[in-house]
């Protein structure tokens, strides 16, 4: 397994990972059908305008997990608006495979006013990313080793921390990130439209880590 910089010609593998990888690890079609709104929400910015700040996982040739980031989130269009940006643009309320979950996400939002957003705007954590590796690419070190690759780059440009998003259902994707380095961050809050596959609300944990010397 080779970690390596992000190239251009990585990009379309990349979108396809993150549809494949959307829903904790699996697939995100049984949720939001449409890919090419899901992988211009969770990697259109960071491949097409901060492409120093992403990573690639290649074994046997083929790019099988990545790593995006940013350096300074002020920079980035928060979750919520890209979101909103492509409901607009391709009329996801109205599209077969995405309208029950916006609909969804709607009423959540209305019911749920003035709950927490999930969301980190922090000078002691200024950058974030988003990890997804393939399921045959785990376990063999790739998300370590994109997580250093990332956190040196990092250190490098003298950043003084980072946070990141992961469902609190998520529990291995947690245990990973604890192991790199990252804490919890204040309590899970309700992520609008989210629902498991059996049913019932999910949330999101923020996590940080300290880059500081």
């Amino acid at each position: 397994m080779l970690v390596r910089p992000y190239r251009a010609e990585d990009r379309e593998r990349v979108r396809e990972i993150a549809f494949e990888t959307g829903y904790m690890g699996e697939p995100a079609a049984w949720y939001w059908r449409d890919a090419a709104s899901f992988a211009d929400v969770w990697t259109g910015y960071y491949t097409d305008r901060e492409p120093e700040s992403a990573f690639v996982a290649v074994e046997d040739g083929a790019v099988a997990g990545y790593l995006v980031g940013c350096a300074d989130t002020a920079r980035a269009p928060s979750a919520s608006d890209a979101i909103a940006r492509q409901v607009l643009r391709r009329q996801l309320l109205l599209r077969p495979g995405t309208a029950g979950f916006f609909w969804r996400a709607l009423w959540d939002t209305l019911r749920d006013r003035g709950a927490p957003s999930g969301e980190l705007a922090d000078p002691r954590w200024p950058a974030h990313l988003h990890i997804n590796l393939l399921r045959e690419a785990r376990g063999h070190g790739a998300g370590r080793a994109l997580m250093t690759a990332w956190l040196g780059r990092l250190r490098q440009l003298g950043v003084p921390g980072c946070h990141l998003g992961t469902m609190a259902e998520n529990t291995n994707g947690i245990r990973f990130f604890e192991s790199v380095g990252f804490a919890r961050h204040g309590s899970p809050a309700l992520v609008p439209g989210m629902r498991r596959r059996e049913g019932g609300r999910m949330h999101v944990q923020l996590m940080v880590q300290s880059l500081a010397p």
